[in-house]
């Protein structure tokens, strides 16, 4: 988890660029969290509170992203996903892009085993 969060920091400053170099700064004064970070931290508080206390994983990473994505509405969500957020629907919000990906890296933190891994990331990222 936190490779992905400090390579999201990393690759702020290029996300909305297409450089082709690997000859830049690893870390930049203008770095910043961006929307994967956000969710990645949401989904880490849903597995934890379902490793803590049981329940529907779905529904605690449902709860947990639009709690943490409304503190956050600032960090440029894809826009179907950001329709999601501010909705009540529980739906699946049929995105194209890559967010869920993104963000179920908690899922190898939390998952005791492969197939605990594969079911944990399947629960979260099927919102």
């Amino acid at each position: 988890m936190w490779g992905a969060i400090v390579g999201d920091i990393v690759g702020s400053i290029y996300e909305f660029d297409n450089i082709r170099t690997k000859d830049f700064p690893l870390f930049s004064p203008c770095g910043f969290i961006t929307d994967d970070t956000c969710m990645t931290i949401a989904v880490a508080d849903a597995l934890l509170k379902w490793r803590r206390d049981g329940g529907d994983l779905s529904d605690l990473a449902r709860r947990s992203m639009r709690t943490i994505g409304r503190q956050f509405p600032d960090k440029s969500y894809g826009f179907r996903f950001a329709r999601w957020l501010d909705s009540y629907d529980s739906e699946p919000y049929d995105s194209w892009g890559n967010g869920a990906a993104m963000r179920v890296s908690a899922a190898g933190w939390v998952g005791r085993s492969l197939s605990e891994v594969k079911r944990l990331s399947y629960m979260v990222t099927s919102v």
